[in-house]
């Protein structure tokens, strides 16, 4: 039966709960590298995730398993996807991509019996799209003979840093070969004991099975598992655009890896080769690995001055960043955090995160610009009494009608038209205007036109911090 058959669509599934915490301070917990163009391609990862599946036959409307904390992001982010509307599946605590697949095959027998998964993580790299349509049509076949299918990456070196997959004989006439066994990350001995080998694979962490072969091995091997994941769809509810999980039922939900839970007790599990410049982007390392070097060695990106340096991976996001004499480094710099590391620790950077959400740092959780449904502010100055923020409103939206305990704010509009209400007024704001918005008074700032609204805010009071907002109406439901 062909691929493209109508009656067995392939359904491509975004895992899309990882917080990225080894490309920190690029990647922050409340926007992290899925949602950024860390490859300098001009598309984020998420989105080249999906764009890469285009010219696959037989595609069903894409579905994205997230925290629901990054639910904005990511349907912003697809708005504009050639795959069409994307379902969003929220997840309301992080389970690992078991239960995550598991949610995502009982919404996809709800419209086929038949239906296929095609499992993809929002934050790799693909540099040979085109190969990877291929694997995947391959692996569209085996899956049709009931093989849960993982793609093993052809290695290029004794990595270290990635799981393998040992592959066995060949099934079913086909590429496709048995696993023998998933093996965790080796030592440096025994990865070049696997590259010389030929048969360990790089685990990739994507996949494609029938959903319903899927459900059946999770009822044999991790009924737990299924139970939860079966009552969170079930009691799952619309938001906008959004699926719900019920909250209670999925808490309850082992947490628990795909390997782990399915595919290495499994005999229906199998590999098919895949040579197409895959890259899970875990670190600076392998970032540097999959970017552009000059003469030198270096990767260089953003406003960065390079002299007598050699073999580093240096990016600037907000001023100049100079080097002189640097060897093997990585240095990345953003608008309030700066790394720097040997290229060969830069596995550490992950102790730093922990180590800043444990001192309560806000540089774990997000950047200086704060993305949110309706835009994104930015913190300009901060001082004891005051703080000075640039605001950007997308046009058509608005912000929660809102009132604060402790500060009054000043608004001064610089580019686009505000709709502002202070109490029992409504009124406009053109450019250069201004009002002033006193402590307590309920208020709400929105962008009726047509190009974006840019103000500066100057709050001032005995409390600065963004609980001090009770939210009175909000169309994003928060």
């Amino acid at each position: 039966m062909s691929a493209a058959s109508p009656s067995l669509p392939i359904h491509p599934v975004i895992l899309s709960g990882g917080v990225g915490s080894r490309l920190w301070p690029l990647s922050r917990e409340a926007y992290p590298k899925q949602f950024l163009d860390v490859a300098a391609g001009g598309r984020t990862l998420v989105q080249q995730t999906l764009e890469r599946l285009v010219d696959l036959p037989g595609l069903a409307a894409p579905m994205v398993v997230c925290n629901q904390a990054h639910r904005f992001l990511v349907a912003e982010q697809l708005r504009d996807s050639p795959l069409g509307t994307a379902r969003i599946l929220l997840e309301p605590v992080g389970r690992n991509t078991a239960p995550a697949v598991a949610v995502a095959a009982l919404q996809a027998l709800q419209t086929s019996d038949d239906a296929i998964l095609a499992v993809f993580p929002a934050d790799h790299l693909v540099a040979q799209p085109a190969h990877l349509r291929e694997a995947v049509t391959q692996a569209i076949e085996a899956a049709h003979a009931g093989g849960l299918v993982t793609f093993g990456v052809v290695p290029h070196r004794p990595e270290t840093g990635y799981g393998y997959i040992e592959a066995g004989e060949t099934v079913g006439g086909g590429p496709a070969r048995a696993v023998r066994q998933f093996v965790e990350k080796p030592d440096a001995e025994t990865a070049r004991a696997y590259l010389d080998s030929g048969r360990f694979y790089w685990n990739s962490g994507m996949f494609v099975m029938r959903a319903s072969a899927y459900l059946q091995a999770l009822r044999t091997h991790a009924p737990a598992i299924l139970e939860a994941c079966e009552a969170a769809v079930a009691g799952a509810e619309q938001d906008m655009d959004f699926v719900r999980l019920d909250a209670a039922a999925f808490e309850r939900c082992p947490a628990e890896s795909i390997d782990y839970a399915v595919m290495e007790p499994t005999d229906a599990a199998v590999t098919l080769a895949l040579d197409a410049g895959w890259s899970d982007l875990g670190s600076w390392a392998t970032l540097m690995e999959a970017a552009e070097r000059d003469a030198a060695g270096n990767a260089l990106m953003g406003d960065v001055l390079a002299r007598d340096s050699h073999n580093n991976y240096v990016r600037a996001e907000s001023r100049l960043v100079a080097t002189v004499g640097l060897e093997d480094h990585v240095v990345v710099e953003t608008a309030d955090s700066v790394l720097v590391a040997p290229r060969g620790q830069v596995h550490a950077v992950k102790g730093i995160v922990e180590q800043l959400r444990a001192d309560g740092r806000s540089e774990a959780l997000e950047h200086r610009e704060v993305h949110r449904p309706w835009g994104s502010y930015e913190g300009l100055v901060r001082a004891a009494r005051f703080q000075v923020k640039r605001i950007i409103v997308h046009p058509g939206s608005r912000l929660s009608l809102q009132m604060h305990h402790h500060r009054a704010e000043h608004w001064v509009v610089v580019q686009g038209t505000a709709r502002v209400t202070r109490g029992d007024e409504e009124f406009l704001l053109g450019e250069d205007q201004s009002t002033y918005i006193p402590l307590g008074t309920v208020h709400r700032l929105e962008n009726p036109g047509m190009i974006p609204l840019e103000l500066v805010e100057v709050q001032s009071g005995s409390y600065l911090g963004e609980d001090d907002i009770v939210r009175i109406e909000d169309r994003y439901g928060r």
